[in-house]
């Protein structure tokens, strides 16, 4: 089962909800509020906070002092933040799901046991996952096995829908897009891989 988490904010986002949150406390303020009011929106403000520098939080830092069989959902979820999106299954493990940021190379797919510990961090975008990737897949399999895609686009004429995720290729240009090409029923289609234009 997926349990997605809409309202997770990109950096960009962030910014913009860390600067309405500022101008609401300045707000209660001025205006007076009951003590209250006032803790809810001090904690609301740390929330904020706490998001977007759990989004731009280096790589080192963000998997720092996590280890598989001991520590904890609790200690995963107060390291790296709310997830993305949590999966699931049936025998009581689950994978959350960490993008690195809007255009991010990396996402982060952790794995938590059915002791609720620890099992193994793996980082998503590689060429091996997306070989894994195949003509007749769900959108949703393949979100499972790469994570949320950095960019969509919808090609009416062509009744196709491309999701692309920018990642480390390595080479002369290092940096390339994985696309993944979905029909009109909502499968894969064929996979293809673009240039990362300087400057986007």
């Amino acid at each position: 089962m997926l349990m997605p988490y809409p309202n997770m904010p990109s950096p960009f986002r962030s910014t913009r909800t860390l600067t309405a949150a500022c101008a609401a406390l300045a707000a209660f303020t001025l205006a007076g509020c009951d003590d209250r009011q006032f803790d809810a929106m001090l904690d609301s403000l740390r929330q904020s906070f706490k998001t977007f520098f759990d989004s731009v939080k280096p790589d080192a830092l963000l998997l720092k002092g996590l280890t598989p069989g001991v520590s904890t959902l609790e200690q995963v979820r107060e390291q790296m933040g709310k997830p993305e999106t949590e999966r699931l299954f049936d025998d009581g493990s689950r994978r959350l799901e960490y993008p690195r940021g809007p255009q991010g190379l990396k996402t982060f797919m952790v794995d938590i046991g059915p002791n609720g510990r620890l099992v193994a961090i793996t980082q998503a975008l590689t060429a091996e996952n997306f070989a894994k990737v195949r003509i007749g897949m769900s959108q949703d399999e393949v979100r499972a096995l790469l994570g949320k895609p950095g960019q969509i686009a919808a090609y009416r004429l062509k009744q196709e829908t491309v999701w692309s995720w920018k990642w480390y290729e390595g080479g002369v240009t290092p940096e390339a897009y994985f696309n993944v090409h979905f029909g009109p029923d909502g499968h894969v289609s064929t996979t293809s891989r673009s240039d990362v234009i300087r400057g986007h």
